[in-house]
């Protein structure tokens, strides 16, 4: 996997000749040092139509400097970004191109922008001689490579904070900058200039000459805001375009649809990188598109979306691989954490250890395949037709009011009904099972009502909070289900081995007391969730 660096800057407008005020004087600076000019190549790739640019990403192969390599950006938060590090090459590295293959698919990564940048560097020192940022005067030279032959030039300063240092600094150097009437950048990156000023027919933008405050030598220059704006263009490679607010019914789930398919999208570099909790993110992003084409079928063609919700159903399974792993994984650990010293007979952590660590490696590397498979891409491009050309019913023409309401009722309606067959079902196996389907019941309520709630104001978001609940309990019963199995293999393991298995029945019997103190405290979870006022607020 690439290197990983957490860039935090910022960018200022300059002219040329532009000199830095006197930045020693910033609090908890005690030395500028000087670090000569660097001469910086940079070839940034892309598709013709921007897919990368449009999500604020920049990939790109650059030579000169200290980093010489190839270097992709994610946005974290203005002024935030994530740099994926690999070495140089003549090729894009394929641990990159994995990287971006959610957003790119089968479209060609060409050169699109090369910037040729001259760095007048200084670093900022603190008291005993650590690196607190490093501060750069670029002179940028910008030549488009793909879609015009325009070029463009202009000046520019970067302030980026030293690895663990104090985000406050950049405050105090922006203050001195701003003094000195030197102002934060309106472009939200090199390459987003470049782009707006080398196209057809583009004009260079003319930066106001700041006030050019004398520097003493070996004074240093920082950095700028790096809010990445979203050039015109998306993914799916069709140009963005901003939407009038939501007023039918059609328009409401329409973009509660687009938001899951984006954050698929943006969800899957995340889980190639292994990120924590990104896999979970994912899966509910996945699940929640599909409840919503399920729940609204007549706002949207079931012709359409059922095939969808096969391809999304099957996504979540393969996805749940990796994630009931980590459940169990983590739910475990926090169980034999709970017991006394004394109660834990054997090598039972280093047992869990061993099978965990087996188990989420297979589970990774299967989650990894399906995310390159031809049918994951497949799926993204049909939910990509799906927005393009929305199959929309005539009751999406209807007011949110009243489309949206029926159908948040009618799953309210199937969630009720099992779970009035779960509770009537004697405890054992068959209660487990019935009390699992009315989970997923109550998961697919609650994203049915936060789908709804843009329109649906207060009642829809109270009503989800409820079915949250019921979710919840549901969700910890199942889950003690699933570590039961897992316990007894364990005690079955460690038995053959000539191992104690007294802790893993300990563990087991604990469990199976969460579970009937659960299935205790439904019936007066689902009371308070199932109150008619709740539904009479929503129009039930």
């Amino acid at each position: 996997m690439a290197d990983s660096k957490r860039e935090i800057e910022r960018k200022y407008e300059a002219t040329a000749g532009t000199r830095l005020p006197d930045l020693s004087r910033v609090p908890g600076v005690s030395a500028v040092v000087h670090r000569g000019v660097t001469e910086l190549d940079a070839v940034y790739h892309d598709t013709e139509d921007h897919r990368l640019a449009a999500d604020s990403l920049t990939l790109r192969r650059r030579t000169g400097g200290s980093d010489a390599g190839w270097h992709l950006k994610f946005p974290v938060a203005p002024g935030i970004r994530d740099e994926l590090r690999e070495p140089l090459s003549d090729t894009l590295p394929r641990s990159l191109a994995a990287l971006v293959r959610s957003r790119v698919r089968d479209a060609a990564l060409v050169p699109v922008v090369r910037l040729s940048s001259a760095r007048d560097v200084h670093h900022l020192l603190g008291d005993r001689g650590e690196l607190l940022a490093e501060v750069g005067v670029d002179e940028v030279r910008a030549v488009r490579l793909t879609g015009g032959d325009g070029t463009a030039t202009w000046t520019e300063i970067e302030v980026e904070l030293a690895d663990a240092g104090d985000p406050a600094l950049l405050d105090a150097v922006g203050g001195r900058l701003r003094k000195a009437g030197i102002r934060p950048s309106t472009s939200a990156s090199k390459l987003a200039r470049a782009l707006a000023e080398t196209g057809p027919g583009a004009e260079p933008r003319k930066g106001k000459p700041g006030k050019a405050a004398k520097t003493e030598p070996g004074k240093g220059k920082p950095g700028g805001k790096a809010l990445e704006k979203k050039p015109a263009s998306k993914p799916g490679g069709k140009a963005r375009e901003k939407k009038p607010a939501p007023a039918t019914a059609g328009d409401h789930v329409l973009a509660y649809v687009r938001r899951q398919a984006e954050a698929i999208v943006a969800l899957d570099p995340a889980v190639r990188r292994d990120l924590p909790d990104a896999v979970h993110q994912l899966r509910v992003a996945t699940r929640r598109l599909r409840s919503a084409l399920r729940t609204y079928r007549r706002i949207l063609d079931r012709d359409v979306t059922d095939p969808l919700g096969r391809e999304l159903k099957w996504l979540a399974a393969e996805l749940g691989i990796d994630r009931d792993q980590e459940v169990l994984d983590a739910r475990l650990g926090a169980r034999l954490d709970e017991l006394p010293r004394t109660l834990l007979l054997g090598p039972v952590r280093g047992r869990l250890r061993i099978r965990s660590a087996a188990r989420r490696a297979d589970s990774r590397r299967r989650t990894v395949a399906v995310l390159d498979g031809k049918r994951y891409l497949a799926l993204l491009e049909s939910l990509d037709a799906l927005l393009a050309d929305p199959p929309l019913l005539p009751a999406a023409s209807s007011a949110p009011g009243r489309a949206l309401p029926r159908a948040l009722l009618k799953e309210y309606g199937r969630l009720a009904k099992r779970v009035g067959r779960a509770l009537d079902l004697p405890p054992g196996h068959d209660r487990d099972l019935a009390l699992h389907e009315a989970r997923k019941a109550a998961k697919r309520t609650r994203y049915a009502a936060e789908a709804a709630r843009p329109a649906l104001g207060k009642p829809a978001k109270r009503f989800a909070k409820r079915m949250k609940a019921v979710q919840s309990l549901l969700g910890d019963h199942q889950d003690s289900v699933v570590a039961r199995e897992a316990l007894r293999t364990l005690a079955a393991q460690a038995h053959a081995a000539g191992e104690s298995a007294f802790t893993w029945g300990l563990l087991y019997g604990r469990e199976e007391a969460a579970a009937a103190a659960g299935e205790r405290e439904l019936p007066g979870v689902w009371a308070r969730a199932s109150r008619p006022g709740l539904r009479s607020a929503l129009g039930g």
